[in-house]
């Protein structure tokens, strides 16, 4: 690779790699508009202080959480970009009720859910944050509406997440190709690929467990046991749990290890966006050869990716992580005497 002066001559960015690898040039421009979104967000993030960007925005999103002000702005980038780029047809975000359908003068092929700023609960304490999107292709003959969405995971075409951190990273996949990584490049403002392929480690990698312990009174047994069992031995597991999605499923994706959001007693369908956050991450979770389970939901245990969206805010609980720890889990499922796939 030809360098000059510490500078990479021929960058491989991310419009590069997407027409390189798909031909699709609606497809790079989709891309392009989220990737300018996320530039877009890093700034305000990271400004966020000094903006006086902090705080409540004065009015609750989609599913009733408080919004902060930079949930609205992030929103607002994501949503302008979108229906600007011409090959959208339907968006839907965490932070808006209703789908938005895009003008037919602007409108494309494309239909994308999204959380644009997702564990933004921890924006004012400088915590890692992220946003996440799933895309879908319009069905054949539509002109565009939330029917185009509300289908499984089978046939998501497109999902990735951007984490903003001491680094910028966009990771994303398309269905039935390998993970990606790219990190912003702020000196040429660009998403530079830097992780190629990204797999689960094959040992299982470092003995993680990310969970909301506050939230074990309410958990199933097979759950309860299998975070004991994770805390026995010599060597036991180490806990690790940010509250953002996008770090605690990066961090699991890099280092190994398992990612918790069980359903419970408090919350029986889970507290996770099926359609923006569990599709999306678990596509790219088993596309890196690792598995996205519910666990037990709605009276089976099932694949994240067979899941079927009946409104574009339902939810969903999600266990992720590699077959090591995953088999833990569903040990403990078939002790109970409760039908458990094999991994």
């Amino acid at each position: 690779m030809a360098e000059a002066a510490g500078f990479d001559v021929d960058a491989p960015t991310l419009n590069r790699f997407v027409m390189a690898n798909t031909r699709d040039h609606e497809l790079v421009i989709l891309l392009n508009a989220i990737a300018t979104s996320c530039k877009l967000i890093t700034s305000a993030v990271q400004r966020a202080g000094v903006a006086k960007l902090y705080g409540l925005a004065g009015e609750v999103n989609s599913t009733g959480d408080d919004q902060k002000k930079l949930d609205v702005m992030s929103n607002d980038f994501m949503i302008n970009a979108l229906i600007n780029s011409g090959v959208c047809s339907v968006l839907v975000s965490e932070e808006n009720e209703e789908p938005i359908i895009v003008p037919k003068e602007k409108a494309g092929k494309f239909c994308v859910a999204f959380d644009p700023l997702d564990g933004s609960s921890n924006i004012d304490c400088n915590v890692s944050v992220g946003t996440i999107f799933s895309v879908y292709e319009r069905k054949a003959g539509s002109e565009g509406t939330v029917e185009d969405l509300l289908r499984s995971g089978a046939e998501c075409i497109c999902a990735g997440y951007c984490v903003y951190s001491s680094a910028v990273e966009l990771v994303f996949t398309f269905q039935g190709g390998k993970v990606h990584g790219f990190c912003l490049d702020s000196t040429i403002g660009e998403f530079v690929h830097t992780r190629v392929n990204m797999q689960f480690p094959e040992d299982g990698g470092k003995k993680i467990f990310s969970c909301n312990e506050g939230n074990v009174n309410y958990w199933d047994k097979p759950i309860q046991d299998a975070v004991a069992e994770f805390k026995k031995g010599p060597k036991p597991y180490t806990a690790r749990y940010v509250g953002s999605m996008v770090a605690d499923i990066h961090r699991t994706l890099l280092y190994g290890g398992i990612y918790m959001y069980p359903a419970d007693n408090k919350s029986p369908k889970g507290k996770l966006r099926c359609l923006y956050e569990g599709i999306p991450m678990g596509l790219i979770t088993e596309q890196a050869g690792g598995i996205a389970s519910t666990g037990m939901f709605e009276g089976k245990i099932q694949r994240v990716l067979d899941l079927t969206p009946d409104a574009i805010h339902c939810k969903c609980p999600i266990l992720m992580g590699g077959k090591r720890d995953l088999q833990v889990v569903y040990d403990q499922y078939k002790k109970a005497g409760i039908e458990t796939p094999e991994l």
